[in-house]
C-alpha cells in the first residue's frame, strides 16, 4: 500500500508474533478499564469495551489488547475461566472482529502486588479485623495487594503486602494454562502477559530489591523470573505450543527506592532491574516461550515512565528497548509517547518490530486512518492529562483518592467524551435548530460550537480577544506542552471547517444585548487575589508565561499546585531560580490531578533543586523579598526578584445560570479541560 507521506509506510506492513500475522505494526496496548471481561467487578463479556475494542480494529488498528484480566476476580473471587457463558459471547464477537482484518490478544495478569491501588474504603478493611473478615468473599484486599514478600504499598506505605503462598501460585498458574485454552477455542488470537512490567506483580518477583523469598520463586535470577516463565510453560501446554503468548515487560525500572522514582537526566543507583540484568532477562523469557516482548520503562514507583505525561521527552522509551531488541530473536514493541514518524523510522531500521499505542487511541479513534489518508492535521491530539483515562491521584498522607466513579471506569478520555461511554454521550441531530450563542471561545466555548453544530443547530461564539483559547492559551505556553498548543490550533482548524462564526473582539457584559434562542457562558476565570500585604507586586501566570513580563532570575512561585509547579518547571530549565511556597501538606495536593503527572512534577523539582516551602504562606511581598511564613509558626525573609500569583482562580461568569442559560468550563465551576469538555456535552446533547 503506498501512503500520501512515505514516510509512515513501514508502520503498515505485515509482521508476525509467533504464527499469527499482523497487516500492521500498530498495537493498540492495554489500558485499565477496557477490558473485554469487567474492570473492578465480577468478570462478564463487557459490551462497552467490546464496542470500544472493535471500533479500534475498524480504524485500521492492527493488534488490539484490551485492558489488563486479573486471571482472578477482584471482586468474587471467581478464576476467570468459571465462567463458560462469557466464553460464548466472546466466540460471537471474535467473528464479527475477524472481519474487520484485525487481531486481538487477550492480556492476562497476575496482580498489581504492591501496586494495587488501595483507597479509603479499602483502607478502612485493611484495618479493620472484623470488617476485613467479613469482606473477604466480596473483596478480599489483602490478597489482591499480595506480593512476592512484605514490601510497601505503592499508595499505602503504612501497609506491608500479604505474601503469596506457594500454593496461591501455583493455583494463578493453573488459571493461566486453563483460560488461555478457553480464549484460544473462542477464536481469541494470542494471549498477552501482564507482567514483569510496571512493578506489578510478576515483576515484584522478578527484581531482587522486592522480592526476599527462600523458596524456588525467590533468590537466584531463575528464581525470580519462575512465575513468569511457570506461566507462559502451562499456557503452551495447555493452550498449544503454537498459540502466541506476548509478554508486557519494562526494560529498566527508572527506580531509585521505594517510592522514588528516577526523572530524564537523573544520575542514581538502580533500585529495580538494571539494563544488565534486563539484557539477560529478555533471552531467558524468550527461550521460555514468550513470542514477544510489548515493552517500556518504569514502575509505580517511576509511574511517568509507563504513563508519561506532557513533560517527559517523546519516545522516551525507545533507546532502552532498542537496545534490548539486540539480545532476543522475537518481536520487541515499544510504547511510550512514541511519534508515528519516529516509530516508522524506527521500525524501518530494523531497531523496534512494531509501536504500542494506547491514550492517542481514546481521544481519536480514526487517527490511524487519517494517518494512512495524509489527513495528519485532523488528528486530534492527546494532550497526555491523564484526568479521563487513568487520574489516580495521590499526595503525601493519602492513599488513592481517586472517585468511585473514576475507580470503576477508567480508559474515558477528557478530550472525547464518547470514548468508553458511547451510550451516554452521542450525537443526536435536533429536530428543531435553534441559534445558540456561546460567550467565550476557550476550550469549552469551542467544544459546545462545535458539538451544537453536528447536532444541527446553529453557534455564533463571542470573544472579548483576538484569539480562541482562553485561560488554555496560558497553560499551553511552557516549552513542554507542544501538544496543548497543537490542541488549539486543532480547534481552530474544526471550527472553520465547520463554518462557525467567531465575532472577536466582541465583549460582551449584558447577556439581553445578544439575540439567540439559547446563550451559554463560557466566560472562565481570573486568578484569585489574597490580602496579603505587597499581593498587588505579584504578576499573573499570563503575565509571566505569555506576555513574558520581566521577572529577574529568583522567582518565587506563590502557590505549589499544578500550575505553579509547571511554571516553576518551566523556570529551571530555562536557568532560572525558581522558589515554590505552598500552604498544603504536599505539593499538587489535589484529587483531579493524576499521580504519574503529580509525581513527575514534584520528583523533578526535587532533582533540579527548586527549594519548596511547605505548610507555608506569604506573610508579606516586599519590593526585593517575601516573608514566608510556616503553619509551625516559623517566618523566613527570601530575597527574590519577583512574585508569582499561582494560588488558583475564581470563576467569572458575566450571567448566571437561568432559563437558557447556561455555564459550562471555569466560569461555572474551576476545573480541568475534562469537567469543561464534559459539561458542555451534558448542556448542549439537551439543548
Amino acid at each position: 500500500m503506498n501512503f500520501v507521506d512515505e514516510k509512515y509506510n513501514a508502520l503498515f506492513t505485515p509482521w508476525k508474533i509467533g504464527n499469527v500475522e499482523l497487516k500492521n505494526r500498530i498495537t493498540n496496548c492495554a489500558m485499565g478499564g477496557t477490558s473485554l471481561f469487567g474492570w473492578m467487578e465480577p468478570n462478564h463479556f463487557d459490551k462497552e469495551a467490546a464496542y470500544y475494542l472493535l471500533e479500534k480494529a475498524q480504524n485500521d488498528v492492527g493488534l488490539v489488547i484490551p485492558g489488563m484480566q486479573w486471571v482472578r476476580d477482584v471482586l468474587g473471587n471467581r478464576w476467570l475461566y468459571e465462567n463458560k457463558r462469557m466464553y460464548k459471547e466472546l466466540a460471537e464477537y471474535m467473528q464479527d472482529f475477524h472481519k474487520t482484518g484485525g487481531k486481538l490478544f487477550i492480556q492476562l495478569a497476575a496482580g498489581c502486588g504492591r501496586s494495587f491501588a488501595i483507597t479509603p474504603m479499602m483502607q478502612m478493611i485493611l484495618e479493620n479485623p472484623v470488617i476485613n473478615k467479613l469482606a473477604k468473599p466480596i473483596l478480599d484486599v489483602e490478597y489482591l495487594s499480595a506480593s512476592a514478600s512484605a514490601t510497601p504499598n505503592r499508595w499505602l506505605e503504612s501497609y506491608n503486602s500479604k505474601v503469596l503462598t506457594r500454593a496461591e501460585i501455583k493455583e494463578s498458574i493453573a488459571a493461566f494454562g486453563k483460560t488461555a485454552k478457553l480464549l484460544r477455542e473462542a477464536g481469541v488470537d494470542g494471549v498477552q502477559i501482564h507482567a514483569v512490567h510496571e512493578g506489578y506483580t510478576l515483576d515484584q518477583f522478578a527484581i531482587e530489591n522486592w522480592n526476599h523469598r527462600t523458596d524456588e520463586y525467590g533468590g537466584s535470577f531463575e528464581n525470580r523470573y519462575r512465575y513468569a516463565t511457570d506461566i507462559v510453560k502451562c499456557i503452551k501446554n495447555d493452550a498449544g505450543s503454537d498459540f502466541p503468548v506476548s509478554l508486557r515487560y519494562s526494560v529498566v525500572s527508572k527506580t531509585k527506592d521505594f517510592f522514588k522514582g528516577a526523572v530524564p537526566g537523573e544520575e542514581y543507583v538502580e533500585f529495580g532491574r538494571d539494563m544488565a540484568e534486563s539484557e539477560k532477562a529478555v533471552k531467558h523469557l524468550q527461550d521460555c516461550g514468550y513470542d514477544h516482548l510489548d515493552c517500556d520503562n518504569g514502575t509505580y514507583d517511576a509511574w511517568y515512565w509507563a504513563h508519561p505525561p506532557q513533560y517527559m521527552p517523546n519516545n522516551c522509551n525507545l533507546e532502552d528497548v532498542a537496545h534490548i531488541k539486540q539480545f532476543v530473536d522475537i518481536p520487541v514493541s515499544c510504547g511510550g509517547k512514541m511519534e508515528p514518524e519516529v516509530a516508522a523510522k524506527a521500525i524501518a531500521e530494523g531497531r523496534i518490530d512494531a509501536v504500542s499505542i494506547a491514550r492517542q487511541n481514546l481521544v481519536d479513534p480514526e487517527w490511524v486512518i487519517k494517518l494512512e489518508e495524509g489527513r495528519e492535521e485532523d488528528i486530534k491530539p492527546c494532550i497526555r492529562c491523564h484526568t479521563g483515562c487513568f487520574n489516580m491521584a495521590k499526595y503525601k498522607g493519602t492513599c488513592n483518592i481517586q472517585s468511585f466513579g473514576d475507580s470503576t471506569h477508567l480508559a474515558r478520555c477528557a478530550l472525547t467524551p464518547t470514548t468508553m461511554q458511547h451510550n451516554k454521550y452521542k450525537i443526536v441531530p435536533t429536530k428543531k435548530p435553534k441559534n445558540v450563542a456561546i460567550i467565550g471561545a476557550g476550550i469549552a466555548g469551542m467544544e459546545c460550537a462545535l458539538m451544537l453544530k453536528k447536532r444541527g443547530h446553529k453557534p455564533v461564539i463571542y470573544e472579548k480577544t483576538d484569539r480562541v483559547g482562553g485561560l488554555f492559551i496560558t497553560a499551553s505556553s511552557m516549552s513542554f506542552k507542544e501538544n496543548d498548543r497543537a490542541l488549539i490550533e486543532w480547534y481552530k482548524r474544526e471550527i472553520a471547517k465547520a463554518g462557525i462564526e467567531i465575532k472577536f473582539n466582541t465583549e460582551i457584559n449584558d447577556i439581553r444585548t445578544i439575540r439567540a434562542d439559547e446563550i451559554i457562558v463560557a466566560t472562565g476565570a481570573v486568578p484569585r487575589m489574597m490580602p496579603i500585604p505587597g499581593f498587588n507586586k505579584t504578576m499573573s501566570l499570563t503575565e509571566l508565561l505569555v506576555e513574558k513580563k520581566e521577572a529577574g532570575d529568583k522567582i518565587v512561585i506563590f502557590g505549589g499546585g499544578q500550575s505553579g509547579c509547571e511554571a516553576a518547571l518551566e523556570l529551571a530549565r530555562e536557568g532560572k531560580h525558581p522558589i515554590v511556597v505552598e500552604y498544603a501538606v504536599d505539593l499538587i495536593a489535589a484529587q483531579n490531578v493524576p499521580f504519574p503527572n503529580a509525581s513527575y512534577l514534584r520528583e523533578a523539582l526535587v532533582f533540579r533543586k527548586v527549594p519548596i516551602y511547605l505548610n507555608s504562606t506569604l506573610a508579606e511581598i516586599k519590593d526585593k523579598s517575601v516573608v514566608i511564613k510556616g503553619k509551625d509558626g516559623s517566618v523566613t525573609e527570601v530575597e527574590c526578584d519577583s512574585v508569582v500569583n499561582a494560588i488558583g482562580f475564581v470563576p467569572t461568569p458575566v450571567a448566571p445560570e437561568g432559563k437558557n442559560v447556561h455555564l459550562v468550563g471555569d466560569c461555572r465551576q474551576i476545573g480541568n479541560l475534562r469537567t469543561a469538555i464534559w459539561r458542555g456535552w451534558d448542556v448542549c446533547m439537551k439543548i
